[in-house]
């Protein structure tokens, strides 16, 4: 995909790594995040990527290969999937919504690709057609709490942290968890129209901000991304992702297995959390420092994945540890800045509890047999 042309305006400094093709920021990256926080800003996000799917076994066949149930979606209505391995790690996640005729999936660019050409793969004798638009549509955010209007483009909304029916949660309920502060929705709209779209909303009153806003937001929120939170052993429990990705109880996908198993014995290996950075120096750490237990010299026990500046939270970041960190521990976060090593005190959130138990995870069986010690949140971890 081509730099979007909203570059070329006065100030925009570009992104890098997941979000490169857009701007970080258009000179005031704080009054922008500001007005993104309420409500009135509107963001390039044309650097995503676009995956159409029609033909009359769209909704069947995607139900049937991913890990989502989309056999009765309805029109305008939006949901999410993960492509799962065959171990239930996670490979593709795309926001889904159906237009009457095909099925859009909205996806990190350097995914689009890959996940048309594994759809392709997995289509045998199915009626499915599968296009790549990703250099023919281009996705703006709002900051919107609703699916997209009929006569509207197609738009997907994220209804994070809502949890789906069929899903779960293992964070606090919707009502308390800082997500539902969030509104978000992508509105798909031609290449050619970007700019014309975005002018609109800024007749309108709207302010156009970069991914500095929407990082720092999606941190806030807890909302796992596929180009940050997620790497090669991701299973989706870590990162609370079972609430709109993953329907329990439909029929067999890939990595299924993984999934079920997890969730019925609980301790997903690591856990998700928000960490509160040490904003006394005047850098950062970058997304990929370690995070250490017991100060600088202390063990590894994880990563940072995403790292913002909040308005008003200050630096703050996610980070994937260990399910045996303790919830209450402090922690230090070890990386580099221009060669020098650099040490950040970060004290945890939890996202994800340590206890690894979702909230509507199996009553626990009794002895089988004399001897026999039922599993359970306490039970050893020999036993599970």
């Amino acid at each position: 995909m081509a730099a979007s042309p909203l570059l070329s305006r006065h100030g925009a400094v570009a992104a890098t790594g997941a979000d490169e093709g857009v701007a970080w920021h258009y000179g005031d990256p704080v009054a922008e995040q500001r007005a993104l926080a309420r409500g009135g800003a509107v963001v390039d996000q044309s650097h995503l990527g676009v995956v159409r799917v029609a033909g009359p076994d769209r909704l069947t066949w995607l139900h049937s290969i991913t890990s989502q149930d989309v056999q009765a979606l309805g029109p305008r209505t939006s949901t999410e999937l993960f492509v799962l391995s065959p171990q239930g790690h996670v490979e593709h996640a795309a926001g889904v919504v159906d237009d009457g005729e095909a099925t859009w999936l909205v996806t990190e660019g350097d995914h689009a690709a890959p996940l048309a050409a594994w759809l392709e793969r997995m289509k045998f004798m199915m009626r499915v057609e599968i296009e790549d638009l990703s250099d023919e549509y281009a996705a703006l955010g709002e900051p919107v709490a609703a699916e997209g209007a009929e006569g509207e483009p197609v738009t997907w909304w994220d209804t994070w942290p809502r949890v789906a029916q069929g899903g779960t949660r293992y964070g606090p309920p919707e009502n308390e968890h800082p997500g539902a502060d969030r509104p978000w929705r992508l509105v798909l709209v031609p290449r050619a129209d970007l700019e014309r779209a975005v002018a609109e909303r800024e007749a309108a009153g709207w302010r156009l901000a970069g991914t500095w806003a929407t990082e720092a937001l999606r941190v806030e929120a807890w909302r796992p991304r596929l180009a940050h939170e997620v790497d090669h052993r991701s299973v989706p429990h870590e990162l609370d992702w079972l609430r709109t990705a993953v329907h329990l109880h439909k029929g067999c996908y890939r990595g299924q297995e993984t999934i079920a198993r997890v969730h019925n014995l609980g301790r997903p290996p690591r856990r998700l959390v928000l960490l509160h950075l040490d904003g006394s120096q005047h850098v950062v750490p970058e997304a990929g420092a370690e995070v250490r237990l017991g100060g600088a010299e202390g063990r590894a026990v994880g990563a940072v994945t995403t790292v913002a500046r909040h308005h008003e939270l200050g630096p703050v970041a996610l980070a994937v540890v260990k399910r045996s960190v303790p919830e209450d521990a402090e922690l230090t976060v070890v990386g580099e800045v221009g060669g020098q090593e650099l040490h950040v005190a970060a004290a945890q959130e939890v996202v994800v509890p340590g206890d690894g138990v979702s909230a509507d995870r199996p009553e626990a069986h009794g002895p089988l047999a004399r001897g026999l010690t039922p599993r359970g949140p306490d039970a050893p971890q020999s036993l599970l």
